[in-house]
């Protein structure tokens, strides 16, 4: 959503997810049945379009920020949601009559989450290392499952990530990072909330991926002004728009596609556990690729959170098939 995910989350059946984060939630509204299929490399090969396309989302992040000195935080995200708009309205070729007043408000919302999602999260990962970025923003799915779930056993989870945040803030104050960066981190896991709520909405609304499309075309105009007043004719070198185009392929459209074919084997809630382990793929991104090392109470902090997050998504699909279960039984 998602490097987000700063662009990337789960199905609305499981709204824990880690950025960046625009890819997946539109396309797939309800729980994804897994396919039939014995053997284990049949269970295994959806888990791995999973992995693979969250590995291709923190490395399209990890390139965005080496990309940041030559077109700057919001010209990169420029580049990242036009060059998607542009895929996304070849490939699905969305349907622009017959669609209502709340239709496209739902829609147009979604953009604007979108647009600010990716917008903090880049302004943050400018700052501040790509695995403690990843791991606050995680904190807004992390907090809308906690929320919609109402169960006390969640505030467990709820402490567990707050464990990890005080950590990573080196015993709360923030003091070895930068506070701008952890403030834009935080704003993004909000809108990476909001994120998750419209584009349910939208996936209700919009058959196939045509909200996704319309969204991220919402969200590349309302960028585009903000792109062209930081870097100006920087955004249209030769060698800016190759990365942008890279960076786009990387963290929005290979993900999604990798993605939407994992959703059609594997349970919406094994995809949002999945999904959790966003903030390792993104340390692993960012020291690979950036130098960004993690000190050991930085390392543990990540942990937390992801063991909340993973807690967090475990909770509340036990509480889904409990109510299946007990809606069964009084049909009986």
């Amino acid at each position: 959503m998602n490097i987000s995910r700063s662009d990337q989350a789960a199905p609305a059946a499981a709204p824990v997810v880690a950025q960046q984060p625009e890819v997946a939630g539109a396309a797939t509204a309800t729980e994804a049945p897994a396919a039939p299929g014995s053997g284990l490399r049949a269970r295994l090969a959806p888990v791995g379009l999973v992995l693979a396309g969250g590995i291709s989302v923190q490395f399209g992040g990890a390139v965005a920020v080496s990309v940041m000195p030559r077109a700057g935080a919001l010209g990169i995200v420029t580049l990242r949601l036009a060059f998607a708009a542009l895929v996304l309205l070849v490939v699905c070729r969305p349907r622009l009559r017959g669609h209502s007043r709340a239709d496209w408000g739902t829609v147009v919302a979604f953009g604007v989450a979108m647009a600010g999602m990716n917008g903090l999260f880049y302004q943050s990962v400018a700052r501040i290392p790509m695995g403690p970025a990843v791991t606050l923003e995680v904190l807004g799915p992390l907090a809308l499952s906690v929320i919609a779930s109402r169960r006390a056993v969640n505030l467990i989870w709820a402490g567990l990530a707050l464990c990890g945040v005080f950590l990573l803030g080196g015993g709360g104050g923030f003091d070895g990072l930068d506070p701008a960066g952890v403030a834009y981190a935080l704003g993004a896991g909000a809108m990476w909330a909001a994120y998750i709520v419209f584009s349910a909405r939208t996936g209700r609304r919009f058959p196939q991926a045509d909200g996704l499309a319309l969204a991220m075309v919402v969200a590349a105009v309302l960028f585009l002004p903000l792109g062209l007043v930081e870097s100006g004719s920087r955004l249209v070198q030769p060698g800016t728009l190759a990365l942008g185009a890279v960076v786009a392929v990387m963290s929005s459209v290979l993900p999604y596609t990798l993605e939407l074919l994992a959703l059609r084997r594997l349970p919406a809630h094994t995809f949002a556990v999945l999904m959790s382990l966003e903030p390792a793929l993104a340390s692993l991104a960012g020291f690979l690729v950036l130098s960004q090392a993690l000190s050991a109470a930085e390392a543990l902090a990540i942990a937390l959170v992801i063991a909340a997050s993973m807690g967090a998504v475990r909770t509340q699909v036990g509480r889904g098939r409990s109510r299946e279960g007990a809606k069964r039984g009084a049909d009986r």
